[in-house]
């Protein structure tokens, strides 16, 4: 059985989260792009913390993903005064 190369699958990884963005609203990109974001972030903070990264991306994630899809699109534009 040959075992399934893990440059492959991080290929796939990267690349297909970017493909699927083309018909989703901007409240679930926000909603995709916070939980991505939080779950990278709380995966470092939960390996700086001493704890499990998985835990801490977990975490993490669910947080990014919920802050993303409840802010609203005047909130997350800057003006440039």
């Amino acid at each position: 059985m040959k075992r399934f190369p893990v440059r492959t699958l991080a290929v796939f990884a990267l690349i297909l989260p970017l493909a699927a963005c083309s018909g989703m609203s901007t409240q679930q990109q926000r909603a995709l792009s916070g939980g991505g974001l939080g779950a990278a972030g709380g995966a470092a903070i939960g390996l700086l913390a001493g704890g499990g990264w998985a835990t801490g991306a977990l975490i993490g994630g669910a947080a990014g993903a919920a802050i993303g899809a409840l802010t609203s699109e005047n909130q997350v534009k800057v003006s440039s005064h």
